[in-house]
């Protein structure tokens, strides 16, 4: 059963009061920039935030900085095409890999006081492996910039009717005028800020659309035969004989693909994340940052997902999963429900939580952006031995250059019925096999330059000729995002095999150089730097990783 839906089109009707509010957003969120513009004296400053930040800062900004259109748009998407089995994202696509980064990988990053993730490539492993690495991270930021800005760009379209063109150059104009001006900082105020904007704006659309389905159980009984009865289940139909889940996936390719290797290889190795973790003020704050953030993150779904499931009961045969039909699109499923259920005032909060998300989202990209390449490969390759100010001011231009690079690529996104498909696609190209880079290398002390370099050459090389493979022909798989946790399993399989072969036949690095680099080779501090109150009971990374964990397995249990 579908309920009665309203047309195709989105055109948003702003009142006075709503406009005013979105004034004010964006008035504070430049005011933030201009303040935080006083306190970046240094290039460190404007990379990294001094590495000053307290826990509950990072930590907000942490999850925000994922708060983007991938989650906002795409995870509703997910919610509308394939319903309940979109918590498999959360519940073992990200708190798992979040809990792990904090306990395990910050200790190294944190650390060795690498300045970035590719950075710790270089330190591990030698110069070729961290080019690779470091144009690798800088190609696929740009990418995923351009999908946060078209989707604030589908916002304002929506709101005022501008070409889509016009809406996604206005777009990226305004988040270049904040991070521009006060760096990370700026990007991390901005950040917890959004985050309880995003929040605060998707609740009432959380409440009023289910409301108008009649609750939970007016919404399951629209659902309960959409694909094959299985849109209000997780596990269901995959099985590895017989699988006929909305993701296309068995659960050793669910487990194995999106909870391991998308997961890990997304949240330990992405530094737009790790950098927000990297800013904090010490170790203990540096390892709890991914731990604060991960609780926000359990919750998360019941704001995203839920409006998705109620987009497919009031929508149903009105979307498509291809752009270009003349239907709405999964990623029109926030907008419309704005446009169809809020009113005067709270319209005005959704539509700024919204453009809040979009902007968290591409700001993340760009400020990890600028410091790889300012850090990684100008100062280091191009421009040696320069003054601080001159990297500072680097950094800026590239700034710039990066929204630039990223308008080009919202065009790209545009295409994308999906875009949390698309975003999955290029993980699976570019985080996959860096993870698997990093875990054989933190673990095998045996593993030399050429075998990371090759390894993670050819872990690009494999899940790239997959995704070639399905688009010619769309049977190999059963949907586009099986093809992605398949390719990711292809990768880091490559990498492992690929790695331990060149390792055998190459000459090691020596074991005095890799020292805090390798699990088990010297010892890392962790309470060299601590302050009054990290040692409280309630701050122990153990317990809130723990806690963590324990709430995934609870929130499973009723979509079982």
């Amino acid at each position: 059963m579908v309920l009665a839906a309203a047309d195709n089109s989105i055109r948003l009707s702003l009142s006075w009061i709503d406009y005013l509010m979105l004034a004010i957003y964006f008035a504070v969120v430049i005011g933030i920039g201009f303040v935080a513009r006083r306190r970046v004296k240094t290039s460190m400053d404007f990379f990294l935030s001094g590495r000053s930040m307290p826990a509950w800062i990072t930590g907000l900004a942490f999850v925000s900085a994922n708060l983007g259109a991938t989650e906002i748009l795409g995870m509703a998407a997910n919610g509308a095409q394939i319903g309940m089995s979109t918590l498999h994202y959360y519940l073992i696509g990200a708190v798992p890999a979040m809990v792990f980064l904090g306990l395990v990988m910050m200790p190294f990053y944190y650390g060795s006081k690498v300045r970035s993730v590719p950075e710790f490539m270089l330190r591990r492993f030698g110069k070729a492996p961290h080019v690779a690495n470091s144009i690798a991270f800088a190609i696929s930021n740009v990418l995923i910039a351009g999908i946060n800005l078209y989707a604030m760009a589908i916002v304002i379209e929506a709101m005022l009717g501008w070409p889509e063109w016009t809406a996604i150059i206005v777009s990226g104009g305004f988040v270049l005028v904040y991070i521009t001006l006060g760096g990370l900082s700026s990007a991390i105020y901005n950040e917890v800020m959004q985050f309880f904007v995003i929040i605060a704006g998707l609740i009432p659309l959380t409440i009023v659309g289910l409301n108008r389905v009649h609750g939970w159980g007016g919404l399951t009984k629209a659902l309960e035969h959409t694909q094959g009865g299985q849109m209000l289940s997780t596990w269901a139909g995959t099985g590895i004989g017989h699988t006929t889940n909305p993701i296309g996936a068995n659960w050793l390719a669910i487990v194995l693909g999106l909870g391991f290797v998308l997961s890990f290889g997304y949240w330990t190795t992405n530094f737009t994340e790790v950098q927000r973790a990297i800013s904090a003020k010490n170790m203990s704050a540096a390892r709890r940052t991914p731990l604060i953030g991960a609780f926000p993150k359990l919750f998360i779904p019941f704001i995203v997902v839920i409006p998705g499931l109620i987009g497919a009961a009031v929508l149903g045969n009105q979307l498509s999963a291809t752009a270009g039909t003349g239907k709405l699109t999964y990623n029109d499923v926030i907008p419309k429900l704005i446009q169809m259920y809020l009113p005067t005032g709270v319209l005005g909060i959704a539509v700024t939580g919204l453009l809040a998300s979009f902007m968290a989202g591409m700001a993340a990209n760009v400020s990890s952006f600028n410091t790889v390449f300012t850090y990684d490969l100008w100062q280091r390759y191009v421009k040696r031995d320069r003054s601080d100010s001159y990297y500072l001011t680097t950094g800026r231009w590239v700034t710039v250059v990066g929204v630039i690079i990223g308008i080009a690529t919202a065009f790209i996104a545009a295409g994308a019925a999906n875009i949390m498909t698309y975003l999955q696609t290029l993980f699976s190209l570019f985080n996959a096999p860096l993870f698997a880079v990093f875990i054989l290398g933190l673990l095998w002390k045996r593993m030399t330059t050429p075998a990371a370099l090759w390894s993670y050459l050819a872990g690009i090389a494999t899940p790239f000729a997959v995704y070639i493979a399905y688009l010619n022909n769309n049977r190999l798989f059963q949907s586009a995002t099986a093809e992605t946790m398949y390719g990711a399993i292809i990768s880091f399989v490559t990498v492992l095999v690929v790695g331990v072969v060149i390792s055998m036949f190459t000459k090691p690095k020596p074991v005095e150089e890799l020292k805090g680099f390798v699990y088990g080779v010297g010892k890392i501090d962790l309470k060299g730097d601590v302050v009054a109150g990290d040692t409280k009971w309630y701050r122990s990374p153990a317990l809130l990783g723990t806690v963590a964990l324990v709430l995934c397995v609870a929130l499973y249990l009723p979509f079982l």
